[in-house]
């Protein structure tokens, strides 16, 4: 069982151990690096946007003294099938994984939908299937080393429950329910991951976290990574009772990636449920529907084309 004292500011010596972490240059995915790196963890920054990485990472160096030679790039955009494979492929060839992050996504949705190169609505891509298949790329490397994934979770899915029937959402596409529905599906592939690895005796687990209400203007001012305006510093502060930054909301993110007590299954989240310490939470009811897991499994196999190589992974021995 995880433990209820956890100091996100004290973390356990990670010296060793190797992090992917999707969605990198700013907001959660880079504080989430950040946090890694200062104890001790080698990390690779991952992001669509070689500009927007090259200054994510030079702000890493610039605030942790101990990051030289501690942090990778590597180009991922994971709308884009052909790029998740690539680039799965390659962080599985430079090192050891112990533990993948999967955290891009769009949190602002177009108000029309829009599809990907691969025919695939955007949101969901994004927010779902690019992180279904890489983790099942991935699979054998953290097989490994008895690794974790951590997908990220959202508030939005005990708001909103959409089921996702259709996850594509060809009709009565909205942003608010592309977002909601990518959420929930993420959290479902999240849990019905771990059942399946328990299932098939794979030392892998998966677990899901959620940062609350994490935003921008509460969060500490970071050349390339996070400059809000005067007017959203101002808009964001006003919400201070329910809010948190950027910074905290990685908390729930990391302590799920990295707590050695915690279990696949798991669910984590802020004390507070909008923000606070990280510690166990309780999902939203829908997400814990097995039945709209294995629908969503499915769909997302035959999307993606992915299927987790399960027999495989089961029979790597751990290093």
């Amino acid at each position: 069982m995880a433990r209820d004292a956890w100091d996100p500011q004290q973390l356990p010596d990670l010296t060793g151990r190797r992090y992917l972490v999707t969605g990198s240059n700013a907001g959660l995915g880079y504080f989430s690096c950040e946090q890694l790196v200062r104890a001790g963890a080698r990390v690779v920054m991952t992001g669509r946007n070689p500009n927007r990485l090259s200054a994510a990472r030079a702000a890493l160096h610039r605030r942790v003294d101990e990051a030289e030679g501690r942090v990778e790039t590597l180009i991922l955009d994971t709308s884009n099938l052909g790029s998740v494979r690539a680039a799965a492929a390659s962080a599985a060839t430079s090192g050891p994984v112990h533990g993948v992050l999967l955290n891009a996504g769009i949190t602002h949705p177009p108000k029309q939908r829009e599809t990907t190169p691969d025919g695939i609505e955007l949101v969901f891509a994004t927010n779902a299937l690019g992180h279904f298949g890489l983790a099942g790329e991935l699979l054998l490397p953290l097989a490994k080393t008895g690794g974790r994934l951590v997908w990220l979770g959202s508030l939005s899915t005990t708001i909103s429950p959409y089921d996702p029937v259709d996850p594509q959402l060809v009709e009565g596409y909205t942003a608010w329910r592309a977002y909601v529905q990518s959420k929930v599906a993420t959290t479902s592939l999240g849990f019905e991951a771990d059942r399946r690895l328990r299932a098939a005796g794979v030392s892998v687990s998966s677990l899901v976290a959620h940062p609350g209400y994490s935003i921008g203007g509460r969060t500490p001012g970071i050349q390339g990574v996070n400059q809000p305006s005067r007017l959203k510093r101002f808009a964001d502060n006003l919400q201070g009772p329910m809010t948190q930054s950027k910074e905290h909301g990685a908390w729930p993110l990391v302590r799920a990636l990295i707590d050695p007590d915690a279990e696949g299954g798991q669910f984590y989240g802020p004390q507070r449920l909008t923000r606070g310490a990280p510690q166990v939470a309780r999902p939203s009811k829908i997400t814990r529907d097995p039945e709209i897991a294995a629908r969503l499994w499915e769909f997302c196999e035959r999307t993606a084309r992915v299927q987790w190589p399960f027999e495989k992974a089961a029979k790597v021995r751990r290093r």
